[in-house]
């Protein structure tokens, strides 16, 4: 069942969904508008233009108030809110309407595991060929909320719990359980 705005206030009440800070007016009719934080990972292209998924993918790191994707370029990026789900609840990260239109992309991997704790990392990629500009503390994205049938058995665990900024691809942790 997908929370409307009535059920996530009561739920964020009750301590089932937290989001901090927390804003009311940035509750919309069936989600929740995150905002962008000030820190960015910026993908450094191997030497041999090839990136090995069993390797870690190394980074620029920028703290800025602002900052400008370059057209067909792709950032990492991260919500200001901390967003803590509790095991009966998991959530959909979705890009804004206004800001698909203007050719932002936001998420290409959105699902939030029950029991999930930590700041949103974005997947952000400008589709135009100009620049765009964000800024920090524009509502870039929606958490979508659903409550399960049931809770999870366990909680999300996994590598990005209680990621406080934007965190990069940890991909290459994954051939050790194979």
């Amino acid at each position: 069942m997908i929370l409307s705005d009535q059920d996530i206030k009561r739920f964020i009440s009750e301590g089932q969904v937290s989001v901090t800070p927390y804003r009311e007016q940035l509750i919309e009719p069936a989600s929740i508008d995150l905002t962008l934080g000030n820190h960015f990972l910026l993908p450094i292209s191997p030497k041999d233009n090839v990136q090995s998924l069993k390797d870690p993918i190394q980074y620029d790191e920028v703290v800025a108030k602002s900052f400008i994707i370059p057209g067909k370029s792709f950032v990492l990026a991260t919500t200001q809110e901390c967003v803590k789900l509790s095991n009966m609840m998991t959530g959909f990260v979705e890009g804004r309407s206004s800001i698909g239109r203007a050719g932002l992309f936001i998420q290409n991997a959105g699902w939030v595991d029950p029991g999930f704790e930590g700041h949103i990392t974005l997947e952000l990629f400008n589709a135009n060929d100009f620049s765009l500009k964000i800024e920090e503390g524009q509502r870039i994205c929606q958490l979508v909320i659903a409550r399960t049938h049931s809770p999870a058995i366990s909680g999300y665990n996994g590598k990005y719990q209680g990621q406080l900024n934007t965190t990069g691809s940890k991909v290459f942790m994954d051939f050790d359980k194979y």
